[in-house]
């Protein structure tokens, strides 16, 4: 069996980072645990196995979506096909422990549209039919920006008529390798604001549909088209939009499912 990593490492942002989109780690080291041992229990240094305690870290600034993340439609509206969005707490743990398919959009431009008759076409060329449950995750080469601050102005983006053509088929949790599932948003912003059309903005995230999407993924050059489990089990953080996974791909030694 092989485990490929889909995650991003999480690390604290860079400076100048907007505050909305920051990560911060207070890392405290073994010196600090033996004094907060000493402050709870009474226990000094010299009875600690080399005068150490436990090392810790606390997130002091983390967002639900500032890694790679699993949303919930309650990110997406407060209703969702006509009855109240679910949080990522109560969607069914089944969705997100199935078999993945990859599709390469790697020739996309910034802002090109991936439409139903793109994901058709792109099963069409691995000879792929989509089953209910499959998780689809879309590869964009983007991850290759992942710690530039240049990430979230980049990609194509899946429409919201590809999401429900999918989701017709039966699948619940799409997955992409760029900072969101949409066109990048600054192209989204200017078209809504030119246009003056209401839906233009964040389209595929506010299609009315109850389907969860995998955000900040790498590596999906690592995997074939096929014959792969995806694991994505969300923390469940009760009420949130969305919440980090550690999502990975796990194949047998032949390329195939595990057995």
């Amino acid at each position: 069996m092989e485990v490929i990593d889909l995650s991003a490492p999480i690390v604290p942002s860079p400076e100048g980072a907007p505050d909305v989109l920051r990560t911060e780690i207070d890392f405290q080291d073994h010196a600090d645990g033996a004094k907060v041992i000493e402050e709870l229990f009474g226990v000094g240094p010299e009875l600690l196995r080399d005068g150490e305690g436990w090392a810790n870290e606390f997130f002091t600034r983390f967002g639900t979506h500032n890694s790679t993340h699993v949303d919930a439609p309650w990110h997406y509206n407060s209703e969702v096909d006509g009855e109240p969005a679910k949080t990522i707490d109560v969607l069914p743990l089944e969705w997100f422990v199935q078999p993945g398919v990859v599709l390469d959009f790697t020739g996309r431009e910034d802002g090109e549209a991936v439409t139903g008759n793109d994901i058709e076409a792109a099963l069409g060329r691995i000879g792929h039919e989509l089953s209910p449950l499959e998780i689809v995750l879309i590869r964009t080469g983007c991850d290759r920006w992942i710690d530039s601050p240049e990430y979230m102005a980049h990609g194509p983006g899946v429409t919201a008529e590809a999401t429900r053509w999918m989701f017709d088929r039966g699948v619940r949790v799409m997955g992409i390798d760029a900072w969101g599932w949409d066109r990048p948003l600054w192209m989204q912003a200017e078209e809504a604001k030119r246009t003056g059309e209401k839906g233009v903005f964040w389209e595929a995230h506010q299609a009315d549909l109850p389907y969860s999407q995998i955000e900040r993924m790498v590596n999906l050059d690592s995997l074939p088209p096929t014959g792969f489990t995806v694991s994505c089990l969300p923390l469940p953080i009760v009420g949130a939009s969305a919440a980090p996974a550690r999502v990975v791909a796990i194949l047998d030694g032949e390329g195939g499912v595990p057995k």
